[in-house]
């Protein structure tokens, strides 16, 4: 992107939202030059941020953070929120990487649409202060929303940007945003929830399970954690198995047959499992007899199991019982 000569520019963290939106729009009423930044790892996407770039026209950097996020997911400085949610330090982080596209880019400050108070836990004035002194861009994030609610900004104090024309907005309450988002024409944005997995309470304990057992990883393993039902069989071994055929598939799309096991009953319909790296032939056998009792097999009838990777090829004869007799390794 070329930018406009002695133009000022503003780089703003973008989720998407409403806030993010009407953030970028204020600050564009005022003739920057503004572009937006989003983020993706395996718990959360640019995808609403592409949407709001095409409807206002404004670019978007898109960057993947996986590799220096998941460092700070498994022991964030200032912990976890309700579930496996860093919020604190997953801003920080993400204001330090944007800093460095904005020196890279040649960009004079970072924005965001955070609001004052509109989250108890994250957007208090001592969490946004926290967040702006470990991202090591202190003085320069604006909040154009509620900057009027707090201290002055670098960009403010050197004008670059018109204080009277921002914004005091501070609480829980949206009518001032959607009153806002009438008066610039803006009229498609998403509702005000979600979008990260690691609010998700069933997400959040299977990573949990995962950073327990696990001292390597990579995307793949995270992948995973989305889809199917997911059994702590013991410290070595973990059993996945379809919900769907939708699981299924995503199931065999991240099979690695060099370390993993692939199980599926023989000639009946039922899930596909999946067992991480090497098991004893003890485990292999209580795996197959979960993914037995939720296929379509008889109970009276013992299973066949196709159990395959890279060194197995083969049919093992099981009995099982219930499904209900396997959930206390349900994760």
């Amino acid at each position: 992107m070329i930018h406009p000569i002695n133009k000022v520019k503003a780089l703003g963290l973008c989720s998407g939202g409403l806030d993010s939106i009407l953030s970028g729009v204020v600050l564009k009423q005022q003739g920057i030059h503004v572009e937006w930044i989003s983020f993706e790892t395996p718990f959360f996407s640019a995808e609403k941020a592409q949407k709001a770039s095409k409807m206002t026209n404004i670019p978007l950097i898109i960057k993947n953070i996986t590799s220096e996020y998941l460092p700070m997911l498994k022991n964030p400085p200032c912990g976890y929120g309700t579930e496996m949610n860093p919020c604190l330090d997953c801003h920080a982080l993400m204001f330090k990487i944007a800093g460095s596209v904005m020196n890279e880019l040649g960009f004079n400050f970072l924005f965001s649409g955070e609001v004052l108070g509109q989250r108890p836990m994250s957007q208090t004035k001592n969490s946004l202060r926290y967040v702006e002194k470990k991202s090591g861009f202190e003085g320069y994030i604006l909040r154009p929303l509620s900057a009027k609610r707090l201290p002055e900004t670098i960009p403010e104090s050197s004008k670059l940007i018109n204080r009277d024309n921002l914004l005091d907005i501070a609480g829980r309450g949206r009518k001032i945003q959607i009153a806002l988002a009438k008066e610039f024409g803006i009229n498609e944005y998403p509702a005000p929830a979600g979008g990260c997995l690691l609010c998700d309470k069933g997400y959040s304990d299977r990573l949990r399970d995962f950073f327990q057992y696990n001292d390597s990883w990579n995307e793949k393993d995270f992948e995973l954690l989305k889809h199917g039902r997911h059994f702590r069989i013991d410290a070595k071994t973990k059993l996945v198995i379809g919900r769907e055929e939708k699981d299924n598939e995503n199931i065999l799309k991240y099979f690695d047959k060099e370390n993993d096991i692939i199980l599926q009953v023989d000639k009946i319909p039922g899930p596909i499992g999946l067992i991480f790296k090497a098991t004893p032939d003890s485990d292999i056998e209580l795996a197959s007899s979960i993914c037995a009792s939720y296929s379509k097999a008889d109970l009276n009838i013992p299973a066949d199991i196709l159990i395959e990777s890279e060194n197995i090829n083969k049919i093992i004869r099981i009995k099982f019982t219930n499904k209900e007799e396997y959930k206390k390794f349900l994760i």
